[in-house]
């Protein structure tokens, strides 16, 4: 059963007030979130080159550089993806054998 709290701090009139200093417990990650966050790593950095290369973009017409950039960039995430799904699959999926 999870337990539903406020996220808002309690005010008081004392100047040194931090917005959820009473629910730190609750806001830093679990080892297991932790673990699952490093797992999907190389896909959220090859998102990030992905929206590098097109942020480089915005203010002219793409030449055939960007273009090629862009195009392993956005090969690079599918490739990441399917690599975090066959990971994942095979992690949930019970061994069928023999």
């Amino acid at each position: 059963m999870e337990h539903i709290v406020t996220v808002q701090g309690i005010v008081t009139a004392s100047d040194d007030w931090t917005p959820f200093a009473d629910f730190a417990d609750f806001m830093e990650p679990t080892d297991a979130e932790l673990d699952a966050i490093e797992g999907e790593m190389p896909l959220i950095l090859a998102d990030v080159d992905l929206v590098d290369a097109q942020i480089i973009t915005l203010d002219r017409l793409p030449n055939e550089l960007d273009t090629r950039r862009i195009r392993r960039a956005r090969n690079r995430v599918l490739s990441e993806r399917r690599a975090l799904a066959n990971r994942t699959a095979g992690a949930t999926l019970p061994e069928v054998g023999a």
